[in-house]
């Protein structure tokens, strides 16, 4: 019988958990808003009291390997404390292991949720597909995050803040960032960016929808139907998109590159821009582009959509326990 363990995906607005195989094969999961206002107390008992009843559930499939906790950051690791994380208002300094190892008997393993999600697109994803065991993933959702796997392992850096490459100045100039900075990434690829850059653009106006209407996928809608702002705004985030991974190509040098999150969903939208910027800015690209963007070439460098979508996060917290088992 496969060995088993339980994942959890602690999100600013919900929170689920889910048991896995080793495999990948899924035994059962839960979900409920995680009411982060209410403090960080309340949702980790609830947490813990829904990983009792879920190994109950799943305990006759085989050995129980540990709990995976993929949490939004900043965090340190491998304590899994937290600083400030904006998506949990009043967690800061919530020692988030200890607090859980408190209350379960198993082994418990904290990591940021990008870097899960890497994980998992490198075990179970695209990285399974194209036979490789290194890679970097890009997460547009709420921010911009990212998680970096070499030969098979999660790189953490010095305290767990490696693959931060939502952070740091794209465009020197540009609009001022939660992380203090200004121009970063995040502030023109993620969800929030894509609305904000929509609303400045008076896209609202020009469609009679109100503010609040406006949504990186209703954006991607109207984008698709031939709204000249729309698209601006996805072709904008594709310029940003391709400076960073041209600076993340010429620093790592990968066969792999993934992108996922929400706004991944728009793919088309953005992806010519990026590729083109890319092709202009990295020379370790130009030294190694694929003939063609969907076709895996050996030694060649691929960017390319993530395969597992919004299960990834979920399914890498529970890969988390074999990792540090092997």
């Amino acid at each position: 019988m496969e060995k088993f363990a339980i994942g959890v995906d602690l999100g600013g607005s919900n929170l689920r958990i889910g048991a896995y195989t080793q495999s990948g094969k899924h035994l059962g999961s839960v979900a409920f808003p995680t009411n982060a206002a209410s403090g960080y107390i309340p949702v980790i008992e609830k947490m813990c009291d829904s990983i009792r009843c879920l190994y109950q559930e799943a305990s006759g499939h085989g050995e129980f390997a540990g709990v995976g906790i993929g949490s939004p950051g900043p965090l340190s690791l491998p304590d899994g404390v937290l600083h400030n994380p904006p998506n949990l208002p009043g967690w800061d300094g919530v020692e988030l292991r200890r607090e859980i190892t408190r209350r379960l008997p198993w082994p418990i393993w904290v990591d940021s949720d990008a870097n899960v999600a890497a994980f998992a697109e490198c075990r179970l994803g695209a990285g399974a597909e194209y036979g490789l065991d290194s890679l970097c993933m890009v997460t547009l959702g709420t921010g911009v995050g990212g998680g970096i796997v070499l030969d098979g392992k999660l790189w953490h850096g010095l305290n767990g803040a490696a693959g931060e490459v939502g952070h740091g100045p794209l465009i020197l100039d540009g609009p001022p960032c939660n992380c203090g900075a200004r121009g970063c990434l995040e502030v023109y690829a993620s969800a929030t960016a894509v609305v904000r850059r929509a609303r400045e653009l008076g896209l609202a106006n020009e469609t009679g929808a109100s503010q609040g209407d406006l949504t990186a996928a209703r954006i991607a809608q109207l984008a698709s139907e031939g709204n000249a702002v729309a698209r601006k705004v996805y072709d904008e985030a594709g310029y940003a998109l391709g400076l960073g991974l041209a600076n993340l190509v010429n620093t790592l040098n990968l066969s792999l590159y993934t992108i996922g999150g929400g706004v991944s969903a728009a793919w088309e939208l953005f992806a010519p821009r990026m590729f083109a910027t890319i092709e202009e800015l990295s020379y370790v690209y130009r030294m190694s582009q694929p003939d063609r963007w969907d076709i895996f070439q050996p030694r060649r460098t691929h960017i390319c959509r993530a395969r597992l979508g919004s299960d990834a996060g979920l399914l890498g917290a529970a890969l988390l326990p074999f990792q540090r088992a092997d």
